[in-house]
């Protein structure tokens, strides 16, 4: 399945790794772009707030399994300064097919979510969504 331009385009945190779950996502249409593209060789040294700068500049959202990120001042920040709208998966444990087949299980209420003026950081779970920031 190819990627379907009217939808929203992500952007895959490292912690989600650069290749099984990006592949995933793009087999089942997902736009996306990983911090290793983005960034390159460095992306394992860009801090958490330049990429949520490049994220709410150019419109991405981003996938994480870092749910941590509503908690820390600069990311908080960067958070509401660029607008960025943020899923993190409830479990960060979770292998990589896991990993894909939660976010592609709800990729339904992603897009709708995606709708909504950033910034917020949904939590993914097996069977719901949450939204967690702002609080």
């Amino acid at each position: 399945m190819s990627p379907n331009p009217s939808l929203p385009e992500f952007f895959v945190e490292r912690s989600l790794g650069s290749r099984q779950v990006p592949a995933a996502l793009r087999a089942a249409g997902w736009l996306l772009r990983t911090q290793f593209e983005v960034f390159g060789e460095r992306d394992e040294r860009v801090e958490d707030v330049e990429w949520l700068e490049y994220c709410g500049t150019n419109g991405l959202v981003v996938l994480t399994k870092d749910r941590r990120i509503r908690y820390r001042p600069q990311e908080i920040e960067a958070l509401a300064t660029y607008g960025v709208k943020a899923f993190a998966l409830a479990r960060g444990n979770l292998g990589a097919a896991e990993q894909s087949g939660r976010f592609i299980d709800q990729r339904e209420t992603i897009e709708r979510n995606c709708e909504d003026e950033g910034p917020f950081v949904d939590v993914v779970y097996a069977s719901e969504i949450v939204r967690i920031f702002p609080p």
